[in-house]
């Protein structure tokens, strides 16, 4: 297929180019959030105890950010983005259905870690492809529409992964049948490499910014981007809490995260649309909204809870789509790669960090443990006040 001229782009050529990718992800992601919705108890009856299914989830979510600054790096210094994606993807997706096949629970360990290591290795130049449609659709757009069609696959993956269970269906079974997403998503990926063999084509203008890439403004985005994930609880704490406390019938917890991912997905394209309106200001309000999950959750009752978690879900909508779309911004164009591994490898690791502390506070004072969120949230504000002072 001859290569695309950037003349004869359209914006609607940009938007095919992203829904593919968008609906790559949300096979994607039925495939590995439905495992990870039952990893857990499957270690446990493969003879795990509870120090080993948290030292694979935590190991596992600390590779899968640690590794994106090699990757990143890799994709903008060989310029094979394509490739590396879909390699990560195939470690990825065809991880999970082996699972369906190990017999012991330090195999099945390995394969959850080479899951994660997969994902690390697929996003950096994943988003630094997505990002080439940005100057066409806007890079908030770009990201919030790739965010929403995501969710939906991180929605319908455990409730496949249910539909199983609840027709007597066995673990293995429910991995199994997640080898269908697998392969679609690998199928519609390897279609999109053949139709848009050199997405930077997309990027019509050339940018303007600093060619030695990541300036101080990046390093001091990151930093403020990094206090914001610290203070931002994962959710298996938050339903830790529900269950400890019986705020809601454990029926109800899954369902809560369900809804929480239904508003992610109708949040992310509208922040990204007010981006690309108003810009790096919808991400300090949102970011001044979004903090306030923390008492509503863990200090309310069950009626508050629910708006705590929309409030949750509308931050990650956010951080998810704006966040992506700001490095992109950010960064030239042959950068951007080992610009989202940096970016998401510190995201990352602060997230898991910040996580385990606030695990902490919660056996010590529940009190404190949303002070931590509330007040290292709000430290990011004016680092971000500054970042958009310098950028504008």
């Amino acid at each position: 297929m001859p290569p695309l001229n950037p003349h004869d782009i359209s914006k609607k050529t940009a938007l095919k180019f992203v829904i593919l990718l968008s609906v790559v992800s949300l096979f994607a992601d039925m495939t590995y959030e439905g495992a990870r919705s039952i990893t857990g108890p499957y270690l446990a009856i493969l003879g795990a105890n509870a120090a080993v299914v948290g030292f694979v989830a935590g190991f596992g979510e600390f590779v899968g950010y640690a590794l994106r600054i090699v990757s990143g790096y890799l994709a903008d210094r060989t310029g094979k983005y394509w490739t590396i994606t879909i390699i990560g993807y195939v470690c990825n997706l065809l991880a999970v259905p082996l699972l369906a096949l190990a017999g012991h629970w330090w195999i099945a360990a390995i394969l959850i870690v080479l899951e994660r290591t997969g994902r690390a290795i697929r996003v950096p130049p994943r988003d630094a492809m997505l990002s080439h449609a940005g100057q066409k659709m806007g890079m908030g757009w770009v990201f919030g529409l790739h965010e929403a069609i995501d969710q939906v696959g991180a929605m319908l993956g455990p409730m496949c992964v249910a539909c199983v269970l609840y027709f007597k269906g066995s673990y293995k079974e429910s991995f199994a049948i997640l080898l269908v997403p697998a392969l679609i998503a690998l199928t519609i990926l390897i279609f999109a490499r053949w139709l848009y063999p050199q997405p930077q084509a997309l990027e019509v203008h050339q940018d303007n910014l600093e060619a030695n890439g990541m300036n101080s403004t990046f390093w001091l985005y990151l930093v403020g981007a990094s206090l914001i994930a610290a203070g931002y609880a994962d959710f298996p704490l938050i339903a830790y809490h529900f269950q400890k406390t019986a705020m809601l019938s454990p029926i109800w917890i899954p369902i809560s995260y369900a809804i929480a991912m239904g508003l992610n997905s109708l949040s992310a394209p509208l922040f990204g649309h007010l981006y690309d309106r108003k810009g790096f200001v919808i991400l300090i309000m949102a970011t001044l909204v979004s903090c306030l999950f923390a008492p509503l959750v863990f200090l309310g009752n069950a009626t508050t809870a629910f708006f705590g978690v929309a409030l949750w879900s509308i931050g990650v909508g956010a951080h998810e789509s704006l966040m992506r779309a700001i490095v992109a911004n950010m960064v030239p164009m042959k950068k951007r790669g080992s610009a989202y591994g940096i970016f998401n490898t510190g995201y990352g690791i602060c997230w898991f960090l910040g996580s385990f502390l606030m695990g902490v506070l919660y056996d010590f004072s529940i009190f404190s443990l949303v002070i931590f969120s509330i007040l290292i949230q709000l430290l990011a504000v004016p680092l971000l006040w500054v970042v958009m002072r310098k950028i504008k």
